[in-house]
């Protein structure tokens, strides 16, 4: 059985997608029918632009929401039972199983990047990859913090990312390292993603989404919040919204998929990370890319 995943923020590079445009003319048609719903040429950033004009949250996440689609559109959904996306990567899930179109879900992703460009610029915060701790030790942890630190992404065993404000992230990897974690690393990011900080995010994305058609669901989406499949549209709506704020399940959602039946997960977009926290989740299951 065959599981499509989508990557998240991270997975972006300079000329993504290019080939892509380059290869089929409904593929072309498609991207550059972004530039018109986004209003600004975010092909060409995505094809000649800086590597820091892409680490931008506001190009980064519809680029590879871009990307992904095209992808998808060019392996035309390789006769999947089940989708689930790393994140941002929900997004594109949920044009590959019918609940959103393409248009309405770079919208989505569009006012999704904003909502949180504007709360990482309201509350100074960061996030930190823990490697090597168990994931109890990692909650424990976070909880005995003064302050908001919380674990944020579940990735595979032995790898979660934590988020909150910047004092407590650092204390919190200080106690890490004492506990005997392998690493606790500070990463480059402007905000703490999937923490309360991004309540007002939410609050955002929350009426962009209620604004929004969601149609039924052809193959169920096995999303970050519950990590269990799910079809019905005001379901996966509530889910996108607490998403925001709550933490990306990626261990738990895959195990799922594979108690459910999927024996093959076919990466849809740009990178390779997904594949690489599968094989660490479950070393038995079939891995690759879509293109």
């Amino acid at each position: 059985m065959k599981a499509l995943v989508f990557p998240g923020q991270g997975s972006q590079f300079v000329g993504m997608g290019k080939e892509l445009y380059d290869s089929r003319k409904d593929i072309k048609d498609l991207m550059d029918s972004a530039n018109d719903i986004l209003g600004f040429d975010i092909i060409s950033t995505m094809f000649k632009g800086s590597e820091e004009d892409l680490k931008k949250t506001e190009v980064t996440q519809p680029s590879i929401f871009i990307h992904s689609v095209a992808a998808l559109k060019a392996v035309n959904g390789l006769g999947a039972a089940m989708v689930a996306g790393h994140s941002l990567g929900e997004f594109s899930a949920l044009v590959a199983n019918g609940v959103l179109s393409f248009e309405d879900g770079l919208k989505l992703v569009s006012a999704r990047a904003k909502a949180m460009q504007s709360a990482c610029d309201a509350n100074p915060s960061s996030m930190a990859a823990i490697l090597g701790l168990a994931d109890e030790k990692v909650e424990e942890i976070c909880e005995s913090i003064d302050g908001i630190v919380v674990p944020a992404n579940y990735n595979c065993p032995g790898q979660l990312v934590i988020s909150g404000e910047t004092s407590a992230v650092e204390k919190a990897c200080e106690k890490m390292k004492e506990a005997g974690a392998k690493r606790a690393l500070l990463l480059s990011v402007n905000g703490a993603f999937h923490s309360p900080l991004m309540q007002p995010a939410q609050e955002q994305l929350a009426a962009a989404i209620e604004a929004t058609r969601f149609r039924n669901a052809t193959i169920p989406v096995y999303q970050n919040i519950t990590t269990t499949a799910v079809t019905e549209p005001e379901e996966i709506k509530q889910n996108l919204i607490s998403q925001l704020t709550g933490p990306v399940k990626w261990t738990q959602s895959v195990q799922n998929m594979i108690k459910d039946g999927a024996t093959t997960f076919i990466e849809v977009g740009p990178g390779k990370t997904l594949q690489g926290l599968i094989r660490k989740i479950n070393s038995e299951v079939e891995v690759s890319a879509a293109i």
